[in-house]
């Protein structure tokens, strides 16, 4: 497969975020560059790689962070569901309602993400699965090839979790109709990398999930 990915965690909230990067073009897809703006910088000088889309499943503060300091050096497009936009927008209010510094958004959203919506990566597609209740735009992101299928859940699946839904526009009911109808519905080998901790499966949170039981 000429796609890779590389998983590592940002900030102090330990935000997982991804580089997926076609091995041929080195055109890259950044999901969730949360925080340490020079860390995502050095890795994609390292191999070279062009970012195309800085890619969001959430507008909470830690993951978005790095986003601000590098999308306005790199001409691509920077991903967000609507209906999360108020979140952008508030990403200072939302610092220090956490006692962390934070700064106004300097970077803008060029591309709405939607249900069903693709990005297109060398031979391979990146699909946009929208899945409302840990916020009213999160979103999951689909890479499924002939030889793999990974989910990027961010803040909606964890190993044996599930996304907290006591913060601005979370909703209980939605985050599990979310997971149980759309989530679910994936092959049950699909790799699930989350927003923070260890990756898991589909398979794995079906059927141990406590809060899926």
């Amino acid at each position: 497969m000429s796609l890779l990915t590389k998983t590592f965690p940002v900030g102090a909230l330990g935000c997982n975020c991804t580089i997926v990067h076609d091995d041929q073009s080195k055109y890259a897809i950044i999901i969730d560059a949360g925080d340490e703006a020079e860390k995502i910088e050095a890795l994609l000088a390292e191999q070279g790689l062009k970012p195309i889309a800085f890619l969001h499943t959430h507008a909470h503060f830690d993951h978005i962070m790095a986003t601000q300091a590098l999308a306005p050096k790199h001409e691509c497009k920077v991903g967000l569901h609507k209906e999360d936009e108020f979140l952008w927008k508030n990403l200072e209010r939302q610092g220090k309602l956490f006692g962390l510094p934070t700064r106004a958004p300097e970077a803008e959203i060029t591309d709405w993400l939607d249900d069903e919506k693709s990005y297109q990566l060398g031979e391979h597609e990146i699909k946009v699965v929208h899945t409302p209740g840990h916020t009213p735009g999160s979103c999951c992101f689909h890479l499924e090839t002939s030889e793999t299928s990974m989910l990027f859940s961010g803040d909606t699946l964890f190993r044996g979790g599930i996304g907290r839904t006591d913060l601005w526009g979370g909703d209980h009911r939605k985050i599990l109709d979310s997971i149980k109808n759309r989530l679910f519905k994936l092959d049950i080998e699909t790799e699930v990398i989350p927003g923070h901790g260890p990756t898991t499966s589909i398979e794995y949170e079906k059927s141990e999930n406590p809060f899926l039981q």
